[in-house]
């Protein structure tokens, strides 16, 4: 029985040695989604803009929503609502794709060539570049209702580099749980839904009651969007201790995910 091995050092020779299949697929990956559509690649560009639009008329003139600690104006709480989206959105496509990658691309399980451990790079690789679109028009919007950007967006890279780490070890995970269990999507869509409104994504972390505060330490994706919305909104600088603790948190979830697929896998040709 062919073996295969679990232990970080081959996971990053594997990737090294795989790059180029890798750029490969994440570039057809992308460019299959569009094909066909009548507007092609301007769909990643209209979605977001929608979404900026429809976020910051529901919530800034429905709901009259106004962030602490900004100037209170309807375009900051539309940039400072939308920059945890961009975190969000992510972490959604993500998640949501990966009980189906081993399904979807089940002609590749039987060649013993072909490695399977690099698709849930693929999922990320592919998910970054909506996240970079939207990155985009945030940017843009920025300018125009505001003026140029704090240079801490050059940090930016750093804060969200928990986030691609965390996602390529949940990615690894539910793609080998999703061989056995096909109703994992299902269940995935619902913690999906329930993260949206645990995550401080339409709120700041102030307005939750103190006594729940310690509760945000079980969701790795609160201290990511903090970070991104200081690089961002704010002008901060990458907080040390948090982030240490996001990337040791990511790491773990990373190694212990591809363990798991790379312990599994022997078994995907027999139920597929």
């Amino acid at each position: 029985m062919q073996a295969f091995p679990a232990d970080p050092l081959n996971l990053v020779r594997t990737i090294a040695r795989h790059r180029q299949l890798i750029q490969t697929l994440a570039v057809r990956d992308i460019a299959t989604r569009y094909r066909g559509s009548f507007l092609g690649f301007a769909w990643s560009v209209l979605q977001p803009i929608f979404m900026l639009s429809v976020y910051t008329f529901v919530f800034s003139e429905v709901l009259k929503g106004r962030w602490p600690g900004g100037t209170g104006t309807k375009s900051e709480f539309a940039l400072v609502l939308f920059s945890g989206l961009l975190v969000f959105n992510m972490f959604a496509e993500v998640f949501n794709r990966s009980p189906e990658l081993i399904l979807a691309n089940s002609n590749y399980v039987k060649r013993v060539i072909f490695p399977l451990e690099i698709m849930p790079v693929i999922n990320v690789i592919s998910a970054s570049f909506n996240l970079v679109i939207n990155l985009v028009v945030w940017i843009v919007f920025y300018c125009v209702a505001i003026g140029l950007p704090h240079p801490t967006v050059l940090l930016l890279p750093v804060a969200l580099l928990p986030l691609f780490i965390l996602l390529a070890g949940l990615s690894w995970f539910l793609a080998a749980l999703g061989v056995y269990a096909r109703d994992i999507t299902q269940i995935t869509t619902i913690i999906t839904t329930a993260f949206m409104f645990l995550t401080p994504i339409f709120f700041p972390v102030e307005a939750i009651p103190e006594r729940y505060r310690g509760l945000l330490a079980l969701n790795p994706l609160a201290s990511i969007v903090k970070q991104v919305r200081d690089v961002l909104i704010w002008g901060h600088g990458i907080d040390a201790i948090q982030f240490s603790i996001s990337i040791t948190e990511a790491l773990t979830i990373l190694f212990l995910g591809y363990a798991f697929f790379q312990k599994v896998r022997r078994g995907f040709a027999d139920v597929l």
